[in-house]
């Protein structure tokens, strides 16, 4: 059987042959590709003496045709899934999952590697050089290389039931969410909601096969404006149950014996490597250094944004019960009244605002806004193969016409894929034997879908999100290393969000939005008192949204930090966690933990902090532009050289100072926010 993940991809830019490959070609060019990279290490340890150049260089470069091919598979996993890839996932899994142990505790290949690394001092290497030494070694000691006998043993059992659980965890997620759809038969029960979403919501019931009635999903596009304008307070309740007691059911789907497990063997790992938790090890490569200093970063900023959180809460409670007479106001109720206040103080809301954010015409700002500051541009590219239909693939060029990147969108939810947004990559960017290998990048989101009458209008928190994960996006598409390892979005953890969340601050830019916020009907400009609105409303509740925040990373930090042996119940360990933070009164059944994919299945276990640390360093960023010019060239290509095309090149610390000029300061977020005033 010709199978296309093994020859040569015969699409333009080497891009992946989507439109030739099924899931039975995983396998096979798994286990093909794993043969193939275990022949590049046979190659390396085949080499008398062991240098930079034919050890560290050359495991860099080893395995890359199986990472590409692991690379589409996983992302396909999260995108565009079935049963049949989460059957292949199970079992590719393990198989990867061994191949990264046979290398990290092969004792030959890590004397090679010590070899060097101890001559480090006599070497002149390049900074970059420098960094992906010392990154090799330590990938090596803090997977086991240095453990003996048994204890090598019990790691590679310890990373197999981890692959596997994790891989659990979010299949589970993902049944539950797409197996949920509350019916509604009465137009009545829907007041309050936009027409625009009444017509999706009928639209989801069609496809359903109940014409005539109106269906809700836990899909973030249509639960998310339920929550929002249903005045309905039965149907937000209904609505808030279900996805709050996603995954704690206790049947099938349930999470919370797989958070034990994936706690126990993270802590086993860490403990058995020689730390104290899976936090102190986690945590040794990032800014932050350590559990305490990152409890010490969430503290500080709890401390500033509880009583700013508490008062908000307090006026929401009093208007809620002055509107309708509600006493005691419900989790479920807290989007709901929130909305009608923001729009009672500012005169804004969502719907006011989406008929000027069209996708397509978000999507062209978004290009825009990079042209501006970088010279890039975008032009769609029919001929490479996509996996969905609604994906679109375009041709990236730097500012001189000289290809870039290839950049594949995906912005609507459907059953094959997971909630939220995210940015991938299907090839790094490296530079080899001379030539630039260009990368190839995704983002991929869950938008408001165009209706029967309607095209997809965004609400402005869905143009923070595309902007933001477009931040990433550039992050990948700008890198220029030479090393695939420290190119990109290889950086530090907590370094990773400062591309993504600098790229918000243009949303509430006039002269940003002026590029592309026109009606979709009209072609009008947005008018420039709702940019003003919504630059004065971007301070509301940001209180309570910073504590928000912080509880997760808090949350996060409290099941990684200590041995999780002693957590009985994750019902009482979350509710005993989030109680100093709970501005809201507790909904007794639910459970955040059981959903909480970031640190269970994604890649931030004790490193959600790092949202709110890198929102120190955006703001910090930002002052600079606001001081010389939004679109100033100098500000964009210094953060081009030092950030976007640095990577994981050197020390973020390092990276970050040689763009702002000094070490970022808490000021700038906390009066961004309305926590302090000038």
């Amino acid at each position: 059987m010709n199978n296309p993940l093994l020859a040569d991809f015969a699409t333009p830019f080497d891009t992946a042959p989507f439109d030739q490959i099924t899931p039975s070609h995983y396998l096979p060019a798994i286990k093909s590709a794993i043969i193939e990279a275990k022949a590049d290490i046979v190659t390396i340890k085949a080499e008398s003496l062991p240098t930079f150049e034919n050890t560290i260089e050359a495991l860099d470069g080893a395995g890359k045709r199986l990472g590409i091919i692991a690379g589409i598979f996983f992302n396909l996993n999260s995108a565009e899934t079935n049963e049949e890839i989460q059957s292949l996932a199970r079992e590719i899994s393990p198989l990867l999952t061994e191949h990264g142990n046979d290398i990290l505790l092969d004792q030959d290949l890590f004397q090679r590697v010590s070899q060097v690394f101890d001559q480090k001092d006599q070497l002149k290497l390049t900074a970059e050089q420098t960094t992906l030494l010392e990154k090799t070694y330590k990938s090596f000691v803090r997977n086991g290389a240095k453990l003996e006998g048994d204890k090598a043993d019990q790691l590679r059992k310890i990373d197999q039931e981890l692959a596997q659980v994790s891989l659990k965890f979010g299949e589970n997620v993902l049944a539950e969410t797409n197996k949920y759809v509350h019916f509604v038969d009465q137009e009545a029960d829907l007041e309050g909601l936009p027409e625009g979403i009444k017509e999706a919501a009928a639209q989801i019931a069609e496809e359903k096969e109940q014409p005539g009635k109106w269906a809700f999903t836990l899909d973030y596009p249509s639960y998310i404006p339920a929550m929002t304008y249903a005045k309905n307070r039965e149907l937000r309740e209904t609505l808030f149950m279900a996805s709050g007691t996603k995954c704690a059911k206790g049947d099938e789907l349930d999470n919370q014996e797989i958070i034990k497990q994936i706690l126990k063997l993270r802590h086993d790992r860490s403990v058995l490597l020689g730390y104290k938790s899976h936090a102190d090890f986690v945590l040794e490569e990032r800014m932050a250094k350590s559990p305490s200093q990152v409890i010490s970063f969430l503290d500080s900023l709890l401390e500033k944004a509880k009583p700013k959180g508490m008062a908000e809460m307090k006026e929401l409670e009093a208007f809620a019960n002055q509107l309708d007479g509600i006493e005691g106001l419900k989790k479920w109720d807290f989007a709901y009244y929130s909305e009608l206040l923001k729009k009672e103080k500012y005169a804004l809301d969502d719907e006011l605002l989406r008929p000027y954010f069209q996708l397509e015409k978000v999507i062209d700002g978004v290009f825009q806004t990079a042209e501006k500051l970088f010279g890039i541009t975008f032009s769609p590219a029919a001929d490479i193969p996509v996996y969905h239909k609604d994906v679109t693939a375009y041709e990236v060029k730097d500012k001189d016409g000289n290809y870039l990147s290839v950049f594949y969108a995906d912005f609507f939810p459907r059953p094959g894929k997971r909630n939220g947004a995210w940015m991938t990559s299907y090839k790094g960017q490296s530079v080899k034997e001379g030539e630039d290998i260009r990368p190839h990048v995704s983002i991929v989101c869950n938008f408001t879908k165009p209706t029967k009458s309607k095209p997809s209008l965004l609400t402005f928190n869905e143009v923070t999100t595309l902007f933001h994960e477009f931040g990433h996006a550039l992050h990948g598409m700008m890198a220029k290393g030479t090393y695939e390892s420290l190119s990109g979005t290889s950086v530090f953890w907590d370094f990773v969000e400062l591309p993504s969340q600098i790229f918000e601050n243009w949303c509430y830019e006039k002269e940003c939005l002026d590029l592309f916020a026109k009606h979709y009907e009209t072609g009008e400009k947005i008018p420039e008192e709702l940019i003003e609105k919504i630059k004065k409303a971007s301070n509301f509740q940001q209180g309570y949204q910073t504590v928000r925040q912080i509880s997760f990373g808090l949350l996060d930090m409290a099941y990684h930090s200590q041995d999780p042996t002693a957590i009985s119940s994750i019902f009482e360990f979350e509710e005993e966690i989030m109680k100093p933070t709970d501005l809201l009164p507790k909904v007794p059944g639910t459970l955040m933990s059981t959903s909480f994919s970031h640190i269970f299945q994604g890649g931030y276990s004790s490193g959600y902090y790092s949202y709110k640390w890198a929102e120190v360093l955006d703001a910090d960023a930002f002052e600079l532009f606001q001081e010389k010019g939004v679109f100033d060239k100098a500000t964009a290509d210094s953060f081009v050289k030092n950030i976007l095309s640095a990577g994981g090149s050197e020390h973020p610390e390092k990276l970050y100072k040689r763009f702002r000029g000094r070490e970022p300061k808490q000021d700038a977020l906390l009066k961004r926010a309305g926590l302090i005033t000038e």
